[in-house]
């Protein structure tokens, strides 16, 4: 087990920084690929109003990542307006400049095939369905407390702490 990993309780201890409103998803896989987990907390007024969490035995990071994202958003109202955080650049660029020009495209990028593509097609449809939602990157381990307290849910399956 890696010692540095803390619980969810050592998180909110040890941070405070960060933003205090808004949903936080963050996923893991270990090794990666390996067995893998997600995260995601919905924060008001600096308060844990809800969570979501789970694991799958056989995955990658990016997956995880997209499956907490798609989860965040099935956590909304539909005419809900608030922030998403996430610490995967990857998938915030996804949505927010990439995905409408690989679906125009008929869900084909000029590189190649696009990884975990039902999953970004999944994702990408929950966010134009909720258009007063802001997808936004929050740098990972800085010590933002609701965003470590979503990578201490994503990787608490590592601990068989939930």
């Amino acid at each position: 087990m890696n010692e540095s990993i803390l619980t969810l309780s050592q998180v909110l201890e040890r941070y405070s920084a960060g933003p205090t409103e808004g949903l936080f998803a963050d996923g893991s896989a270990r090794p990666n690929p390996g067995p893998g987990g997600w995260g995601v907390v919905a924060v008001y007024g600096d308060a844990m109003v809800g969570q979501r969490f789970g694991k799958e035995p056989a995955t990658t990071n990016n997956r995880m990542e997209l499956r907490a994202l798609i989860e965040a958003y099935g956590m909304l109202e539909e005419d809900a307006k608030t922030v998403i955080y996430s610490d995967s650049q990857i998938c915030v660029n996804t949505v927010n400049q990439w995905a409408a020009a690989w679906q125009r495209r008929g869900w084909k990028r000029k590189g190649g095939p696009i990884k975990n593509l039902e999953l970004v097609q999944e994702l990408y449809a929950l966010a134009q369905a909720h258009p007063r939602v802001e997808l936004r990157w929050i740098r990972a381990h800085q010590g933002n407390r609701w965003n470590e307290y979503a990578d201490a849910l994503a990787t608490a399956w590592v601990r068989s702490e939930l």
